[in-house]
C-alpha cells in the first residue's frame, strides 16, 4: 500500500563560498600564497595585478561604460549574495582547546555563518553584473603595510642542502670498493631523522639482498658502518643513545675529564640516567671534582647529531629547518601599538579582463546558439569563482584584523612590557563577544597564527589562559602562575631542588591558590623535569 507523507524539516547548511572562507581563514601566512597559485591554476578568470594596471584600466573603461555601478555592489550579482559577516549566533558548549589553558567553545561549523543568499537559477545571464566591476578587477588590499615589490617579499635562508646529501658526499671521499659504496647508501638511508640506525644489521643485510640483489654479512656491514661513523657531524650513525655519545667522546682530546666521561657512559649508564651520583662515585672511585668534570663534558654532548647537518632532516627529507612566518606584526611608537597583517596575507588579485570581454562579445552577438551559451555558462562559472575568491580573501584578512586588534587591546600591558605576569586571563569566548563573532571563527584565527613584536614572535595561542584564583579575589592568568614556577625553580638550589609540595606551598604563601596537580602539569608543559631529576652536583 502506497503512502504519502508530508514532513517539514528545518537544517542549516554551508554553502561553498562559506566553506571556502573557513578553509581560508584557518590556514597560516606561509601556505596562503601557495592556496592562492592552486587557485589561480585552476581559474583561469583569477589573475595577479597592482594598483597601477588598475588604474590604467578604470580610466579606459571610464568612457565606455555610461553609468559606473555602486562600489560596494560590486561584489554581488542577482545571483551570489554574500554577507559581510560570516559569524552568526549560536549556542555554545565549553570545551578545551588546549591542553591547560586555550580553552573554549567549540561549535558545529553551521553556527559560525549565516546563511547566504543564493539563486541557482540562472535561465538569464545579466551581462552588467561581470563588464561593470572595475573595482574588483583592480581590487588592491587595504592596510597591510608597505606596498613596495621589494619589501612584500620575505628572505628565507638556503635550504637545498640535507643530511642525507652531507653524508653520501662524504661516502664518495671514503674510498670503499663497490660493495662497501652499496653499503654505505644503505645504511645512510637507514639513519633515522635523530641521527640513528635503528635497524638491526640483519635486517639491512635483507634489504641489500631482496632490493639489490647485494649478498653481505653483517661483518661487512658493521665494517662499512664504522666508517660512516666517522662522519659529521660526530655521533652519527649511532645504534643507542650511549654509542652515540661515546663517538663524540672519541673526538675529543683524551684528558681525564673526556676518559672518565667514557667510564661512566661504558659501566654506569644507567645510574647516570637516573642521576645517583653517589653510585657513581662508588663504583668508579671518583672525587667530587672528577665526577663533575665528567659530567659537565657529558652534557655538552648533542643526544640528536641528526639536528647538527646541513638540514638535520634524516633521510634528506624536506623537513628540517623549519621557518616561521608572523601572520601579524606589532610595533611600539612611544607607546602606541600599531598593528599590520604580513604583507603575504594580501595579495593584489582581480578578476581576468579578457573573461569579462568574452561576456561582453556575447551580450553583442546577433546569434546565440546552443554552443555560445554553454561557453558564456563556464566564463560565467569561473568569473563567480573569482569574485568569491577575492571576497573570501578580503573577508579573511578583516577577520584575522579585528580579532587581532581586539586581542591586542586585552593584553596591552604585556605587548608593552613584554612580562608575563602582566597577561590577562583570557579565552575564546572573550574575543568572540568582544567583536561580535562565533568562537569557532576566533578558534579558527588563533589556532595558526603568530604575532611578531619588538619581545619576538608568539602564537596566538600564547595569550589565552585559563584564572587562577587568588586571596585578594582577581583573577591571574595562569602564564603569570607559570612565570613565577619557572622563576622559582630557576633560582632552587641545585644540590636541593624543590619539590612539587613545597612548590605549590610557595605559591599560596604567594596568594595563588592552586594544588599539587596544578603544579605538576604547570611544570611539565614548561618541560621541566621532576625534582629527582633537577639535581646537579
Amino acid at each position: 500500500m502506497q503512502r504519502l507523507d508530508l514532513k517539514q524539516l528545518l537544517s542549516q547548511r554551508l554553502s561553498p563560498q562559506q566553506i571556502q572562507f573557513i578553509k581560508l581563514l584557518q590556514i597560516p601566512t606561509a601556505e596562503l600564497e601557495t592556496r592562492i597559485k592552486e587557485e589561480m591554476e585552476v581559474n583561469p578568470a583569477l589573475e595577479e595585478g597592482d594598483s597601477d594596471d588598475a588604474d590604467e584600466r578604470d580610466d579606459s573603461d571610464a568612457d565606455d561604460t555610461p553609468e559606473a555601478d555602486d562600489p560596494n555592489d560590486s561584489l554581488d550579482s542577482d545571483d551570489t549574495t554574500l554577507d559581510e559577516d560570516f559569524s552568526g549566533p549560536s549556542e555554545v558548549s565549553d570545551d578545551s582547546a588546549g591542553p591547560d589553558d586555550y580553552a573554549d567553545e567549540r561549535p558545529e561549523p553551521a553556527a559560525e555563518v549565516e546563511a547566504l543568499g543564493i539563486d541557482n537559477d540562472n535561465h538569464e545571464i545579466d551581462i552588467s553584473d561581470y563588464v561593470n566591476d572595475d573595482e574588483i578587477a583592480g581590487y588592491k588590499m587595504q592596510g597591510d603595510g608597505p606596498g613596495d615589490e621589494e619589501e612584500r617579499d620575505m628572505p628565507l635562508a638556503d635550504t637545498s642542502g640535507s643530511l642525507q646529501d652531507s653524508l653520501l658526499d662524504q661516502l664518495h671521499f671514503a674510498q670503499l670498493d663497490e660493495l662497501g659504496q652499496a653499503i654505505g647508501e644503505q645504511l645512510i638511508g637507514s639513519i633515522d631523522g635523530d641521527g640513528y640506525i635503528r635497524r638491526d644489521l640483519a635486517a639491512i643485510a635483507n634489504d641489500l639482498a631482496f632490493s639489490q640483489n647485494i649478498e653481505a654479512s653483517e661483518a661487512e656491514i658493521e665494517r662499512v658502518l664504522h666508517v660512516i661513523q666517522q662522519f659529521d657531524p660526530p655521533g652519527i650513525a649511532a645504534r643507542d643513545l650511549p654509542e652515540c655519545l661515546l663517538l663524540q667522546l672519541e673526538r675529543r682530546p683524551q684528558e681525564e675529564a673526556t676518559i672518565n666521561a667514557e667510564r661512566i657512559l661504558t659501566e654506569t649508564f644507567d645510574e647516570f640516567t637516573k642521576k645517583h651520583y653517589q653510585r657513581i662515585q662508588q663504583k668508579l672511585d671518583l672525587e667530587d671534582d672528577e665526577l663533575k668534570e665528567a659530567v659537565a663534558v657529558i652534557l655538552k654532548l648533542n643526544p640528536k647529531p641528526g639536528g647538527s647537518g646541513p638540514m638535520g632532516g634524516g633521510k634528506g627529507s624536506a623537513g628540517g629547518a623549519q621557518y616561521l612566518m608572523p601572520d601579524f606584526i606589532l610595533t611600539n611608537d612611544n607607546g602606541e601599538l600599531n598593528l599590520t597583517l604580513n604583507a603575504r596575507n594580501a595579495p593584489e588579485l582581480r578578476v581576468s579582463r579578457d573573461y569579462r570581454e568574452m561576456l561582453q562579445t556575447y551580450d553583442k552577438a546577433a546569434k546565440k546558439d546552443q554552443k555560445m551559451k554553454e561557453a558564456v555558462s563556464f566564463v560565467k562559472q569561473k568569473l563567480d569563482s573569482a569574485k568569491w575568491f577575492i571576497d573570501a580573501i578580503r573577508q579573511r584578512q578583516n577577520t584575522l584584523l579585528r580579532t587581532m586588534s581586539a586581542i591586542v587591546e586585552r593584553q596591552r600591558e604585556f605587548f608593552l612590557t613584554g612580562d608575563d605576569s602582566k597577561l590577562r586571563p583570557m579565552i575564546l569566548k572573550d574575543i568572540a563577544q568582544a567583536i561580535g563573532m562565533d568562537i569557532s571563527t576566533i578558534s579558527r584565527v588563533a589556532n595558526s597564527k603568530s604575532i611578531q613584536t619588538e619581545h619576538g614572535i608568539y602564537p596566538l595561542k600564547f595569550f589565552f589562559s585559563e584564572g587562577i584564583a587568588t586571596d585578594s579575589g582577581e583573577d591571574a592568568s595562569s602564564r603569570e602562575v607559570k612565570s613565577i614556577l619557572r622563576d622559582l625553580i630557576g633560582n632552587e638550589k641545585k644540590d636541593h631542588p624543590l619539590s612539587d609540595d613545597k612548590l605549590e606551598k610557595m605559591l599560596n604563601a604567594r596568594g595563588y591558590n592552586i594544588a599539587r596537580r596544578t603544579v605538576a602539569k604547570y611544570r611539565e608543559q614548561l618541560n621541566i623535569p621532576v625534582a629527582r631529576l633537577r639535581k646537579e652536583l
